[in-house]
């Protein structure tokens, strides 16, 4: 869970104590009214320099882009706020709605903020919004923990940086020497920008059997796993809910990315995900934000079949962001049975 270090509000007018006006039920009257709801402000389209943003990937030249940084908090604000209904919070309404979800006001009100200060945060206009409006927001939203925490970190602009030079993750020894010591557990090490840094020989054999084991090794030519889901057929043809394992692997990378805002190379790992598959491109509009620490995983093996893993992802210390994921089986089952068969081979 990231740390949330406490600010002050910029404006006054954002106390948590303090309330938007009563949220109108009835219908909006004219077509001014109904235009001046729906239609997006200069402020929306063009957000501010203040806005805590994805990095854009470098140019030619190896320069940061120059381009406006996104607006990742607003976006964010607002995917969540349209998927909510005035019904999941215990609004009554009367009439057609012409937006998906909750307007601003309403949420404004669920969070006892100011619906100026709200547009203000939307728009990316107000930076380090205090913790009492974090948590007031968090609670209107009904946000999951990962979500919350994802909220602070975007709400807590970090000062400017220059982009991290493009350079080549080190594995963590520890981490290696680890992953060779349990042959029977198939393993790897992921880096923060999902390159596979290291694997033993049956997490190699399990995930990617048709790769060269060496792989990982070679700095330049290093596979990545989201490429891998995305791009590559096998990887795909492997997973018996792709849909769903695609899903949870952008939500987790969308929480890496506020983590790492300065980190080049995972600005141009997006920007070519986003131009090459259109799955990957809408998946990451939906903002939808995962920490995948534990879960499932259903497989369809080219040589074992069908089997079902439970994977553990621990995150190691002092190695800007670099995961081993681990993988085991129910004792006694036909999955357990398919895993020593691969291990055999």
């Amino acid at each position: 869970m990231r740390a949330h270090p406490r600010h002050t509000p910029d404006d006054t007018s954002a106390s948590a104590s303090e309330t938007a006006p009563p949220v109108s039920t009835t219908p909006t009257g004219s077509a001014a009214q109904r235009t001046a709801e729906t239609a997006p402000t200069t402020a929306q389209r063009t957000p501010p320099d203040t806005a805590r943003a994805t990095p854009r990937p470098a140019d030619s030249a190896g320069r940061a882009a120059s381009t406006p940084p996104a607006n990742e908090l607003g976006d964010f604000l607002r995917t969540r706020r349209a998927a909510l209904s005035p019904a999941d919070v215990g609004l009554t309404t009367w009439g057609t709605r012409r937006v998906p979800g909750l307007r601003r006001e309403e949420l404004a009100q669920l969070a006892g903020i100011s619906i100026n200060y709200y547009i203000r945060l939307e728009q990316g206009q107000s930076a380090n919004a205090g913790d009492s409006v974090i948590e007031s927001l968090s609670r209107a939203l009904r946000l999951a923990d990962d979500e919350r925490a994802h909220l602070y970190a975007l709400a807590r602009p970090a000062a400017a940086r220059r982009p991290r030079p493009a350079r080549p993750e080190t594995p963590s020894s520890g981490a290696v020497r680890l992953l060779e010591s349990m042959p029977d557990v198939p393993g790897l090490l992921l880096g923060r920008r999902n390159d596979i840094l290291a694997w033993n020989e049956l997490g190699h054999a399990l995930l990617a059997g048709h790769l060269d084991f060496a792989a990982p090794t070679d700095p330049v030519h290093r596979p990545n796993q989201m490429r891998l889901l995305f791009l590559d057929p096998h990887t795909r043809e492997l997973y018996r809910r792709w849909s769903d394992e695609a899903a949870l692997a952008v939500a987790s990378l969308r929480y890496t990315a506020a983590d790492y805002p300065d980190d080049r190379s995972l600005a141009e790992l997006i920007g070519d995900l986003s131009i090459k598959s259109p799955e990957f491109a809408t998946l990451w509009a939906r903002h939808d934000v995962r920490l995948c620490s534990r879960g499932s995983k259903l497989l369809h093996h080219p040589e074992i079949g069908d089997v079902e893993l439970h994977y553990e992802a621990m995150q190691l210390p002092d190695t800007q962001g670099q995961r081993l994921f681990t993988y085991t089986v129910t004792a006694d089952s036909p999955d357990e049975d398919a895993l020593a068969l691969l291990r055999r081979r």
